[in-house]
Formats: structure tokens, C-alpha cells, sequence
């Protein structure tokens, strides 16, 4: 009898876990190369038949497609939420961007905004069991994922409903022009331009990208497009750039909602803000 028991309370654990595919690869052409991406798939994906929304959860600078999983431990968080209700079950699609702060650099060879629209989103939704549609497509992330989440859908509110950005890479022209030439030289230099000092930095790359800059060159219609989550620590110092992208939404009367907490840049913080932003982006999933 108490293997009986134990059976069924071993099998009821099993059906609320989500299962984790660690290292898959999407052919790009566009990159010259295959991307890594980390899937974590609702723990009843391989029962069912029916078709799922997608959050694309993108990493920070200095990790890649398996930091969510391994720092962040995305899967837990969202076993938990899917369980409990907090979030309706839902894939989490994690890509590999390397450095490239997911836009086209400078000098056309490392065209990845192009890679992740054009090729990685319609082989990943051809690929797995997924709602292809705005109202079902939310993206998220960290860092210089959370500039990404921004950077995608400011420019392309017709792929998302919702986008979360946990404390975000957003800088002003004036922080960007300030940046040290040695973080320049291995951050920023790849993407935007070697050797650029204070105004030469404010290029075409930047004026395309700059998170401010488009705010500033978009309607309020245009922006309202997308349901906009904004976190970042007090103690983070990229919450100038956040308050400043709060205050810019706030004057185009653009609704979105805006989280100040206690902490900084750490994992710590992304960890305990994940599932409520998952869950902004699960409303939008949610039929009304």
C-alpha cells in the first residue's frame, strides 16, 4: 500500500514540473552560424495537443541562452507560477545573443534584430506548438536583455502584446557619450563602432537604437501598441535611465506599469521580480 502511495505522490510531482531542453541550435543564415537557445516547454506541452503563448526571455551581457535557467532558475519559477495560477502555462524561449545587444551592428556583419525576426521566430514557432500571434507572444529579459525587450517592442509592437524589462541597459545620449573608453572598447565597440569618443558615439547605430531616443520618434497610438513592465533596483545604477524612460512614457501618456525596488543589479533581484513580470505578460495571454 505505501508503494502505492508513493507511486501516485511521485507521478503527481512529475505533471507539475515543465521539462527543459538545455542546448538546442537554430540555423541562421543571416549570422553565419547556428544559435543556441534553451526551451522550457508546460509541464503538460507533451500531453496535450493544443497550441501555447511564447515569451522570448532574454539574458544579460556576460551570460548567454542558459543564463536564465542556471542563475536565474527560470524553470522553478515557472513550474510554481503555472501550478499555483499566477501564470498561464506557457513556452519560454531562451536564445543565445552573445554581446550583440540584439540589434544589427554597425558594419552589417552582425545583423542579429534581422536574425531574431526574419529567421529564429518563424523556426521556433514552426518548431514547437506555439499561438503565432501578437496577443500570444510576449518578450522579456535582464540587463542588455531588457534593453533588447524594449529595443523589439518599441520597433515591433505588431509581434508582441507585452514586454518586461528588469532592469534595463537605458541610457541617455549624455551616459552613453560618459561611458569609460576600456567599457567601451569591450562592450560597445563591436556593435556600435571601435574607438568612438563622447559625440561620435551618438551615430546612426546609436540614433536607431537609443531605447530614449525611439520613445521620443514614436505616437502615443504607436507605443500603446504594447503592454510595458519597467523594474529596476534603487540601487541599480541603470535606474536613472529607467526613471528617465518612465517620465518619457508618462508625458506621451503611454500606460505602462513601473517598479522601483529595493536592490541592484543582481541576480537576486531579477530572481524575485520574474514571475510578476511573467505574470503582466500572462494577462495579456489570458482571454478576457
Amino acid at each position: 500500500m505505501l508503494g502505492c502511495l508513493l507511486l501516485i505522490s511521485v507521478n503527481t510531482f512529475a505533471q507539475t514540473n515543465g521539462k527543459v531542453v538545455e542546448e538546442q541550435y537554430a540555423k541562421s543564415d543571416i549570422l553565419n552560424h547556428n544559435v543556441k537557445y534553451t526551451i522550457y516547454l508546460p509541464a503538460d506541452y507533451e500531453t496535450s495537443n493544443r497550441t501555447y503563448p511564447v515569451v522570448y526571455l532574454l539574458h544579460g551581457y556576460g551570460d548567454d541562452h542558459t543564463g536564465w535557467l542556471q542563475f536565474g532558475e527560470i524553470n522553478r519559477y515557472a513550474d510554481k507560477a503555472i501550478a499555483d495560477g499566477t501564470i498561464p502555462p506557457m513556452i519560454i524561449v531562451m536564445p543565445d545573443a552573445g554581446t550583440s545587444w540584439y540589434i544589427n551592428a554597425y558594419n552589417g556583419k552582425q545583423s542579429y534584430e534581422d536574425f531574431f525576426f526574419r529567421e529564429f521566430i518563424p523556426f521556433i514557432e514552426k518548431e514547437y506548438r506555439i499561438k503565432g500571434t501578437k496577443q500570444y507572444r510576449g518578450v522579456a529579459g535582464l540587463s542588455m536583455g531588457g534593453f533588447g525587450t524594449l529595443e523589439y517592442s518599441i520597433k515591433h509592437p505588431d509581434m508582441f502584446s507585452a514586454a518586461a524589462a528588469l532592469s534595463a541597459a537605458v541610457r541617455s545620449d549624455e551616459d552613453f557619450m560618459a561611458v569609460t573608453d576600456d567599457r567601451w572598447k569591450e562592450a560597445y565597440s563591436k556593435v556600435f563602432g571601435p574607438d568612438l569618443k563622447g559625440k561620435e558615439r551618438l551615430n546612426a547605430t546609436w540614433q536607431a537604437n537609443s531605447i530614449l531616443g525611439l520613445v521620443q520618434s514614436k505616437t502615443a497610438d504607436e507605443l500603446k501598441g504594447v503592454r510595458y513592465w519597467i523594474d529596476c533596483g534603487d540601487d541599480d545604477a541603470l535606474s536613472k535611465g529607467n526613471s528617465l524612460l518612465h517620465i518619457a512614457l508618462t508625458e506621451k501618456r503611454v500606460p505602462h506599469e513601473f517598479r522601483i525596488r529595493d536592490g541592484a543589479h543582481t541576480w537576486t533581484y531579477w530572481r524575485t521580480g520574474i514571475t510578476d513580470a511573467l505574470a503582466f505578460i500572462g494577462d495579456s495571454f489570458r482571454q478576457k
